[in-house]
C-alpha cells in the first residue's frame, strides 16, 4: 500500500512539475506566438524528437524510481524514505533534471525556438543547481548520512560517469534498495 500511495503522490507531483516547468514556462518563454516553421532545416527539425523523447524517458523513469524504490516522491515536502542510488542514479546524482533539460531542448528546437529555449534552460538549470546545492544535498546528507556521503564521493552531481557506480560490497544498504527492472515499474 505504501508503494501505491507513493506512486499516486509522485504522479500528481510529477504532472504538476512537468506541466509548469517543462511545458508551460518554456512555451511562454520560447514558443508562444510562434508557428512551427520547418523552412531551412525542413524535416531535420524532427531530430529534436530524439532529446525530447530521451529526456522524457529518463525523467519519468527517475520520478517513478522515487516512488517504487524510495517510497516517497521527488517533492521536497514528501521526500523518499530510502536513498535511490540505482538505475540512472548510478551514473549521475541528478538524472531527473538532465532528463527535464533534454525535454526543454527538444521541445523548443522542434518549434524553431532553440535559442530562446537555451536561454530558458540556462535560467532553469541555474535555479536547479542552486536548489540542489543549497537545499537538496544538505537535506539528503541529514537524512541518509554516511550512505549519501559515500554516494556523493563516487557519483558526480551533473556530468554522468561513463560506467555505473557499484556500491562497495562491505556497504550495507540500510535505507536503500535496488530499482526493479523496467518491467516491474509498471
Amino acid at each position: 500500500m505504501d508503494r501505491a500511495w507513493a506512486l499516486l503522490k509522485t504522479t500528481l507531483f510529477a504532472a504538476s512539475f512537468i506541466a509548469f516547468f517543462v511545458i508551460y514556462l518554456p512555451w511562454t518563454w520560447a514558443i508562444r506566438g510562434r508557428t512551427a516553421s520547418y523552412e531551412g532545416l525542413g524535416s531535420l527539425r524532427l531530430l529534436a524528437l530524439v532529446p525530447l523523447l530521451a529526456g522524457a524517458y529518463i525523467a519519468l523513469y527517475c520520478v517513478f524510481a522515487f516512488a517504487w524504490t524510495g517510497i516517497g516522491t521527488p517533492a521536497p515536502f514528501d521526500p523518499p524514505r530510502r536513498l535511490v542510488i540505482s538505475g540512472f542514479y548510478r551514473y549521475v546524482r541528478n538524472p531527473m533534471y538532465i532528463g527535464a533539460s533534454l525535454v526543454v531542448i527538444g521541445e523548443t528546437a522542434l518549434w524553431g525556438s532553440l535559442t530562446a529555449g537555451l536561454q530558458y534552460l540556462l535560467v532553469f538549470a541555474s535555479l536547479l543547481a542552486l536548489f540542489v546545492v543549497v537545499y537538496e544535498e544538505p537535506a539528503l546528507r541529514s537524512q541518509f548520512g554516511a550512505e549519501y556521503e559515500e554516494y556523493c564521493r563516487s557519483v558526480p552531481r551533473f556530468v554522468p560517469r561513463l560506467t555505473p557506480w557499484e556500491r562497495p560490497r562491505d556497504s550495507t544498504p540500510e535505507q536503500s534498495e535496488v530499482v526493479p527492472s523496467r518491467g516491474q515499474l509498471g
